[in-house]
């Protein structure tokens, strides 16, 4: 089919057009560029009439047949302009050109888009891990609780960096917690990311001073080492209650995360959790029935922070 050139026609002619629409249903490079073109000076016959509006329209020749005449100049003028080029013609044949090619190479991904999942990062063996998400599980969003808002940090780039900041300043002691237990880092950042908002809400000392308490550890009766107060959320009968508790503190970040692989290696109620190191999912369903918190939506959570962290 011969190209079709529309830069040098009238604005108000149609055939032009009419020839344009049907050489692009042949994806003709050539008739890309012309489309490409006739965008370009729509976006700037808009930009001139955005500039009219805004200019006085009550002088002494203003009338509604000056304005048409002035609508059509500016029709001609902004074709004329586009065919001399801004730049932004070229901009959008180059990137549906990429399209174009594409889907002549795989036509299949014209109506099957591929999505790719990206595997939870693992970095305390060369070995490969199986998939983590082995199983289903209903993680839609649902309202936060107080307790757990922060954890879910709001827009893309906030959550990617609030994501990565966190993961940088923790990673190691994860990972060292990880060696000598077995429990995956990643399964561990992302509890202590939901109990503790990302570190936004670390549980303090009466100082002011953080305990590196990550987790929520509480101290009990077992607990001989320092201690920090704080108020805390609980839910009693499915009711959410508010409550100072005390809770576990330590020396430092790498102490809790040791901690934290001690209960749940060695306390019998989270026997099944460490059956399910190789499923996050089943990890954190079991978490949840072993009682770590009351929170009886607590699962679900922390497999969306898990999911949260693994797309970052």
């Amino acid at each position: 089919m011969t190209p079709v050139d529309t830069s040098t026609s009238l604005a108000i002619d149609s055939k032009p057009l009419s020839g344009l629409k049907n050489a692009a249903k042949e994806n003709s490079p050539e008739a890309l560029k012309q489309v490409a073109k006739q965008f370009e000076a729509l976006l700037m016959n808009m930009m001139l009439k955005s500039m009219r509006e805004a200019s006085p329209q009550d002088g002494m020749f203003d009338n509604e047949q000056s304005q048409m005449f002035t609508s059509m100049l500016d029709q001609q003028l902004s074709q004329t302009m586009a065919n001399k080029g801004t730049g932004l013609a070229d901009i959008l044949v180059k990137q549906l050109s990429k399209n174009l090619n594409a889907s002549a190479t795989n036509p299949a991904n014209l109506n099957h888009p591929t999505t790719e999942t990206k595997p939870i990062k693992d970095n305390t063996t060369s070995a490969a891990r199986p998939p983590l998400f082995s199983q289903t599980f209903p993680y839609q969003a649902q309202p936060m609780t107080a307790s757990v808002a922060s954890a879910e940090p709001s827009g893309a780039n906030k959550t990617s960096h609030t994501v990565a900041a966190f993961e940088q300043r923790l990673t190691q002691a994860a990972q060292r917690a990880s060696e000598a237990s077995g429990i995956p880092a990643e399964f561990m950042l992302a509890q202590a990311a939901l109990e503790s908002g990302w570190g936004k809400r670390e549980i303090k000392m009466a100082d002011g001073q953080t305990s590196y308490n990550l987790f929520g550890i509480k101290a009990t009766g077992q607990w001989d080492g320092k201690v920090a107060e704080t108020m805390t959320t609980e839910y009693i009968n499915g009711v959410q209650q508010k409550r100072v508790e005390k809770f576990r503190a330590y020396d430092s970040y790498e102490a809790a995360f040791n901690d934290y692989a001690k209960l749940i290696g060695q306390n019998p109620r989270y026997q099944e959790a460490m059956k399910n190191l190789d499923d996050a999912v089943g990890y954190a369903k079991a978490l949840q029935k072993g009682g770590y918190a009351t929170d009886p939506n607590y699962a679900n959570k922390l497999v969306n922070v898990m999911k949260r962290m693994e797309q970052s």
